[in-house]
C-alpha cells in the first residue's frame, strides 16, 4: 500500500514539476496551435468575419458543415485517416437541433458537403484532455455560412507530442501562409536623378509664302479641229447630242458643234 502511494505521490509531483517550469504538454500543444492557426473571428451571429485568419486547405474528403443559422455545428472525429461520426456523435446532434426546432435531424438540417481541395477558416480551437478540437467555418454559398467541428483524440491516458498533434492536423487541414509571413519586398532600386533639361533653342523663322502660282491657261478650241483634238483638250463631253449631220458635245461652260466631224461651232 506504500509503494502505491509514493508512486501516485511522485507521478504528482512530477505532473506539477512540468507545469511549474512550462512544459504542460496541452498547453505547449496549445500555443504551438495558436501559433500555427490564426483564428478568425466573426460577429456575434457568425454570419459574417470581423477579422480574418488563416485560410485553411482542406486535405481529406467526407466534411460536412451545418448552416450557421442553427447554431448547431457537428463534430466529425479524425482516426485512421478519415473523418466520420459515430452514432453517439449523431445522437448527440439530434437533440441538439431538435431542441431548437421540431422535426430537425441531421439528415434534413441545412447542411453542405466539402471536398478536399476546398478552403475553410478556424473560428476555435481547443485542447481537451482527451484531444484538439477545430471549429471550422465556411466562406458564404448562396450567402449562406457553415460550420462544424473536426476532434482529433488523444490515445487514453496518454498526450502526444507537440510534433505529433501538428502533423495529425495537417493531415485534415493546412494553413496557407499568412501576408506578414511572405518574404520581405525587396527595397526599390536607386533612381537616377534626371538629366538637366536642354537649353531652349532659338526661335525658327517662317518660311517665306509660296510664289503665287499663275492660273493655268484657258482651255481653246479651234474652228475645224477634229472631235479626237478637242476631247484632248478639254476631254470626254458630259453629255452629246445628234442632229442630223450635227454633234452637239456638251462640257461645263460650253457646247461644241460639229459638222461631218470638224467643229463648225463653240457657243
Amino acid at each position: 500500500m506504500s509503494r502505491r502511494i509514493n508512486s501516485i505521490l511522485v507521478a504528482a509531483l512530477l505532473v506539477a514539476c512540468s507545469c511549474a517550469y512550462g512544459q504542460d504538454p496541452k498547453a505547449e500543444i496549445q500555443r504551438k496551435l495558436n501559433a500555427t492557426i490564426v483564428l478568425t473571428k466573426p460577429t456575434a451571429d457568425n454570419t459574417d468575419i470581423v477579422k480574418a485568419g488563416s485560410v485553411l486547405d482542406l486535405n481529406k474528403e467526407g466534411l460536412i458543415m451545418y448552416a450557421i443559422d442553427n447554431k448547431v455545428a457537428p463534430t466529425f472525429t479524425y482516426k485512421d485517416g478519415k473523418l466520420s461520426m459515430g452514432f453517439g456523435a449523431l445522437m448527440s446532434v439530434d437533440m441538439q437541433l431538435g431542441a431548437g426546432q421540431s422535426g430537425i435531424n441531421h439528415v434534413n438540417v441545412p447542411q453542405r458537403r466539402f471536398v478536399a481541395g476546398e478552403k475553410c477558416w478556424a473560428i476555435q480551437s481547443r485542447v481537451q484532455d482527451d484531444g484538439v478540437i477545430l471549429e471550422l467555418y465556411s466562406d458564404p454559398f448562396d450567402n449562406v455560412r457553415y460550420f462544424s467541428q473536426v476532434k482529433f483524440p488523444f490515445a487514453k491516458k496518454s498526450v502526444p507530442s507537440v510534433d505529433e498533434v501538428m502533423k495529425t492536423i495537417a493531415e485534415v487541414v493546412t494553413p496557407e501562409p499568412m501576408e506578414q509571413d511572405a518574404a520581405p519586398a525587396q527595397a526599390p532600386a536607386q533612381v537616377a536623378p534626371p538629366d538637366p533639361a536642354p537649353a531652349p533653342l532659338a526661335p525658327i523663322a517662317p518660311p517665306p509664302p509660296p510664289a503665287d502660282t499663275p492660273p493655268p491657261a484657258p482651255k481653246t478650241v479651234s474652228l475645224g479641229q477634229t472631235k479626237d483634238q478637242v476631247i484632248a483638250i478639254l476631254g470626254q463631253p458630259s453629255k452629246v447630242a445628234t442632229l442630223g449631220p450635227k454633234e452637239i458635245d456638251y462640257y461645263a461652260d460650253m457646247k461644241v458643234i460639229y459638222t461631218k466631224g470638224k467643229v463648225t461651232d463653240v457657243q
